[in-house]
């Protein structure tokens, strides 16, 4: 992997929108569609993906899996050390039901999404992730009852300025 952030110009900056659309769809479109060759377009996906900036995966919809039980859960850590935060990082990065973990400024400490396949596999879960380590003073869980956007789109071109006036 190349290290630093990449040097990107317009061509990136339409290719990853397009990219974090549909990921599938071919190198003629994605060059059609940005202005460039199929070779060039996937010169630029391969370094991408050398960065580390891209990965490929699928993403599915919970809503299609009637099973799925997606959860919000608010945890504050007992003592603010360094030590505690990476071992509860640690443990949120090898957890497979984790699907995203965010450090928060304020009152909470992290905001944690997770997958499960019912509210007693939930249960086992917050057992195993948010008790049982000791680490944790408190924790809120907030269930999911309806997907009403699912997307990771990020943006890769900084705000424009607004005029002053």
């Amino acid at each position: 992997m190349e290290h630093g952030p990449l040097s990107l110009d317009d061509f990136d900056h339409r290719l990853l929108a397009l990219l974090q659309q549909d990921a599938g769809r071919t190198l003629a479109s994605l060059g059609d569609a940005v202005g460039l060759s199929p070779s060039a377009v996937q010169r630029r996906i391969q370094r991408y993906r050398r960065s580390g900036l891209l990965r490929t995966l699928g993403v599915l919809d919970p809503n299609a899996i009637p099973s799925a039980t997606l959860a919000t859960v608010w945890v504050t850590m007992e003592r603010d050390t360094q030590r505690i935060h990476a071992a509860f990082r640690s443990r949120m990065r090898a957890a497979p039901e984790v699907q995203q973990c965010y450090a928060l400024a304020g009152e909470w400490d992290y905001l944690v999404i997770l997958a499960a396949s019912s509210v007693a596999h939930y249960r086992e879960i917050a057992e195993r992730l948010f008790v049982d380590e000791g680490n944790v003073k408190r924790y809120e869980t907030r269930l999911v009852f309806d997907t009403v956007k699912l997307g990771l789109a990020l943006p890769t071109r900084s705000a424009p300025r607004r005029r002053r006036r």
